[in-house]
């Protein structure tokens, strides 16, 4: 453990420089010898190696880009979002299986009051979910359990069920209990533990009027899906995350969206929520498509600003505009205690520093080490406001800020 009188901050810079050429391996060991912290966390209550982790997207929908997520040390990757459908083959959410590969990263510059003038970057793509079939699938999802079972790294899938829109009273349960007990198999076969999975509640939804204009519609979501994933499991060992979006309405009802998610008794709650993907505007077009969802200092500002005021014991992991390890740490005050991210594998060659391996190991470099904006120098800036242990994990530094918060 480091000398409690020892420079951190030199030494962040030392190493800042010395792994532009590579990361340590291990590299979680490295990070609690030298500066005390230990960055094990957990995901839906199993263990992950650090708490870093990849977004279900376009960057997470074959094996090839698992495998390098799995080898440049991630924590976690959240596979691209499945299209539920029926034993019959029947999607109610198709439209969301577009198929699409093109995808451009752009800068923008915050507008809410906080960040107003503030530069930072989106990505916009116009595909939404899976494309391929089911069975490529489920195909996919065994290879990549495989995958991060020879590299520490968890694998969590993501899907899209059916949502009736206001006015219809129907739910298609059987979508549900198909495609979850399709999934739960795959996960049985190579695991003895429970499954995590992500119910996804698209960034598109915000701008789909027929389905999010009226509050009670998605307030009844919140309260009906995880009661149908749980009781048509059959027993099967699942936790269940929400993963919530960011609606059309005010802050303030980002805040019942929660509430209703921490209210929710018996099977009607979830067991951990993923807060919160891409902000939406309407007016913008991309590839021929109107409407569009997008990330930066303003999907930022907004998940910080609705945290802040929410008051919560679930399980939390955090996604929006996690650019800088300074943002993770904002929401790890927060509670959350994985970080989801996107937009930081697709920037620019010259937002990194170390030029040489992989998009991720770049991303993890700049993330923990960076002398300015990385995790690791702000959060032993807060050290002595707050105070932990040597080797305290990440789920024990979040319930300490926690703590110092409610005290």
């Amino acid at each position: 453990m480091p000398s409690p009188t020892m420079d951190w901050r030199s030494r962040i810079a030392e190493d800042y420089a010395r792994f532009a050429s590579g990361l340590p391996n291990p590299l979680e060991a490295y990070v609690l010898d030298t500066y005390g912290i230990s960055l094990a966390s957990e995901y839906a209550g199993l263990p992950v190696r650090n708490p870093f982790g990849k977004a279900s997207g376009q960057l997470s929908l074959n094996t090839s880009q698992v495998a390098r997520d799995a080898e440049s040390g991630l924590g976690f990757v959240v596979l691209k979002t499945l299209i539920a459908q029926d034993d019959s083959g029947a999607q109610s959410m198709k439209a969301w299986a577009i198929p699409a590969t093109k995808m451009t990263v752009e800068e923008i510059v915050g507008t809410r009051e906080a960040v107003r003038g503030e530069r930072g970057w989106t990505v916009t793509w116009k595909g939404r979910g899976w494309s391929d079939t089911f069975e490529a699938y489920l195909k996919f999802f065994g290879e990549s359990l495989d995958i991060g079972s020879g590299n520490n790294m968890l694998i969590v899938p993501s899907v899209k069920y059916h949502l009736p829109k206001p006015g219809e009273t129907e739910w298609r349960t059987d979508e549900y209990e198909f495609t979850t007990s399709a999934l739960w198999d795959v996960w049985h076969s190579h695991r003895s533990t429970v499954m995590p999975l992500e119910k996804d509640f698209s960034p598109t939804l915000a701008g789909d009027q027929s389905f999010s204009s009226q509050r009670e519609t998605i307030l009844g979501w919140l309260n009906t899906v995880p009661r149908i994933i749980h009781d048509t499991s059959d027993g099967k060992e699942i936790r269940l995350g929400m993963k919530l979006f960011n609606a059309a309405h005010s802050d303030d009802f980002q805040i019942e969206m929660l509430d209703a998610c921490e209210a929710a008794e018996g099977s009607s709650r979830s067991d951990y929520l993923i807060y919160d993907n891409r902000l939406f505007d309407p007016a913008k077009s991309y590839e021929g498509v109107s409407g569009v969802a997008y990330g930066g200092p303003d999907l930022s500002d907004r998940n910080l600003c609705v945290l802040s005021n929410w008051k919560h014991t679930m399980p939390l992991s955090a996604t929006g505009n996690i650019v800088t390890g300074k943002i993770a740490f904002e929401y790890l005050k927060r509670g959350a205690t994985t970080f989801q991210m996107h937009t930081l594998f697709q920037l620019p060659d010259t937002e990194f520093d170390m030029k040489g391996g992989t998009r991720t190991a770049r991303a993890l470099h700049r993330l923990l080490f960076h002398p300015e904006h990385g995790f690791l120098a702000t959060i032993l800036s807060a050290r002595d406001g707050v105070g932990w242990p040597d080797g305290a994990t990440i789920p024990e530094i979040a319930a300490a800020f926690s703590q110092a918060k409610r005290g």
